[in-house]
């Protein structure tokens, strides 16, 4: 029943939207105490009873004490400590042997630590890189004592500016060093070798030979080193060092810091196909074929295995986590996206299934049998608090089921006008006579086209543009008339738009009907033209005419030697409003 309420609607309103909610509201704590990411949530049967039991990689408060926390229901059945920050978790099965108990993978650090019925089974180390040889012969000469730890410092600070491969954690810690601790530091690690090791970023798991749910599966990591591993289940050796099923064929994709999303194939050790992205991606999730991708942009993007862009859905907070909702008992698969508002959102493509609203923003979830309950929604918020949701068993996702919609202005009725004779007339005339009309159109359309070539062809080839075509004499012209008449100032403002080279030995030439018009020099010489520098040369035109009418100048550019102008410019002379008064 719903709380009361200080007016009858809201509690009718409430027991409404109580009623039409698809979750039961199974368990919520707002002190867990649990910081963790999607990545670090997993759903198992730990010990084949079929309980399921929830996984947590814990970060702890501030990123400190990380711990594995398992959890039965609400409480915490089991808790240990972890000797770095979790990045990801998995469940998967080892081998056929009976009980089929999954075993858990924990990604940290370097390491992946593997559990069989919650104790530890084995710990595998990711192989190491190689060491940069610049830093390795540096190292050498400091265990010799041939160089001091300052010049030791100067050249390990230009190695990381300048070198591909990066430098060890010994020498990065070695630069963040007072000037005061360098002699005891390298005195106490010169005889050390250089070692460089990544870290893993994430971790999943691919089917080895068979899709059934109950088959062996690998475990596939990616580094920090811009790798991808892929682990044998039984031996815990790399089977694939690569960038469906291992044993038959198998296509991954990874979402990397560059902003783009890499396709890799088992044919092909190098990425087949690349995402671009135009922002950071939050999050990446496989719904069939259709890889969901969220980026800080808040939206959701949906593309293709080749990199095709289906979708995108603006959402109205910014995205904090994705993971997969799946009901194999409709045969659902939807993304789940976290928003900052405190919304859990939905989809199905582009298309919003639910809105779930929390008390906190959520940053992880993960949905799938969780004790006896099979589909079951668990969520951690921003400030530690754990929420458990249940899925009705009569809720049935319906497309638009989300409050996000058309707009309520798409269903007002528009006042459109009725249809006259005159528009009837027109729309058979359409109708009957569309071919001829099309090809009408097409006819003065190319003619119109043919006609602008013409005209640019012959102002190239006249030199009628008032900027020069050409890159040997790279010149700009413009002109400016002052005065009410009869004598008249006008102004030429010549451009040597060159970067370098200075223009020599240009002719301006004024073209004018002498009835109309006087000018004291019609041809004189341009002075050296710098690049980059606005020459105005100035002179004043008579109107000799005192009818009030008025015509075209021309002023040419000219090279010594040459009869083509290097450009032109047609300025349009204003009528003499002095002779009019007069």
């Amino acid at each position: 029943m719903a709380a009361a309420s200080s007016s009858d609607s809201d509690s009718g309103r409430a027991e409404s939207s109580e009623a039409s909610s698809k979750w039961l509201d199974a368990h919520y704590d707002p002190m867990a105490n649990i910081h963790t990411f999607s990545a670090c949530l997993e759903l198992a049967d730990l010990h084949g009873d079929g309980e399921y039991k929830l996984v947590v990689g814990d970060l702890g408060p501030g990123g400190q004490q990380p711990r594995l926390k398992v959890l039965k229901g609400p409480t915490v059945l089991s808790e240990s400590p972890l000797p770095a920050l979790p990045a990801a978790a998995a469940t998967f099965l080892m081998d056929q042997h009976e009980p089929r108990t999954p075993a858990l993978a924990l990604a940290s650090g370097p390491c992946v630590y593997v559990y069989k019925n919650l104790r530890p089974y084995f710990k595998f180390n990711l192989p190491q890189l190689p060491p940069n040889p610049l830093e390795q012969d540096l190292w050498n000469q400091a265990k010799e004592d041939r160089i001091d730890p300052l010049t030791l410092k100067e050249m390990l600070e230009g190695i990381r500016e300048k070198a591909e491969v990066p430098l060890s954690v010994q020498s990065l810690r070695f630069l963040q060093l007072e000037l005061s601790e360098m002699e005891a530091f390298v005195n106490q690690h010169k005889s050390k070798s250089i070692r460089r090791q990544t870290v893993i970023t994430t971790m999943t798991t691919l089917k080895k030979n068979l899709a059934d749910e109950d088959a062996v599966s690998c475990l596939v990591l990616g580094t920090e080193n811009k790798e991808l591993l892929v682990l044998d289940p039984e031996a815990f050796t790399v089977l694939a060092k690569v960038s469906g099923q291992f044993d038959v064929e198998f296509r991954l994709a990874a979402a990397c810091r560059n902003g783009n999303i890499y396709m890799l194939r088992r044919d092909s050790k190098r990425p087949k196909y690349c995402i671009e992205l135009s922002a950071q991606p939050v999050g990446l999730v496989r719904v069939h074929k259709v890889l969901v991708v969220g980026s800080n942009q808040d939206s959701l993007h949906g593309f293709t295995h080749k990199g095709k862009r289906l979708w995108t859905v603006q959402m109205p907070a910014a995205i904090l986590t994705m993971n997969l909702l799946e009901q194999r008992s409709r045969g659902l698969q939807a993304v789940m996206a976290g928003l900052a508002n405190g919304e859990v959102r939905i989809y199905r493509d582009k298309a919003l299934l639910s809105v779930v609203r929390t008390p906190d923003a959520v940053t992880s979830l993960c949905f799938g049998r969780y004790g006896r309950e099979d589909h079951t929604l668990i969520m951690t918020t921003r400030g530690g608090g754990l929420i458990i949701k249940i899925l009705k068993r009569t809720a049935v996702f319906v497309e638009g089921g989300g409050e996000a919609g058309p707009p309520p202005a798409q269903a007002m009725k528009l006042n459109v006008p009725r249809k006259t004779r005159l528009y009837v007339d027109q729309t058979l005339r359409e109708r009957e006579a569309g071919t001829a009309m099309h090809r009408t159109f097409q006819a003065d359309l190319y003619l119109l086209r043919l006609r602008a070539a013409r005209a640019y062809v012959q102002a190239l080839e006249s030199s009628l543009s008032p900027v020069s075509a050409t890159a040997r004499e790279p010149l700009k012209l413009h002109a400016v008339v002052q005065g009410l008449g009869p004598t008249f100032k006008l102004t030429l403002h010549l451009q040597n738009t060159s970067t370098a080279r200075p223009i020599l030995g240009l002719l301006v030439c004024f073209l004018y009907n002498e009835g109309l018009y006087a000018l004291p020099r019609a041809f004189f010489k341009v002075p050296l033209l710098v690049p980059g520098l606005n020459y105005p040369l100035e002179t004043f035109v008579e109107s000799l005419s005192d009818k009030g009418i008025s015509d075209i100048i021309k002023v040419l550019v000219l090279r010594e030697g040459q009869s083509a102008p290097l450009l032109s410019a047609h300025i349009s002379m204003p009528v003499s409003e002095g002779l009019a008064a007069a």
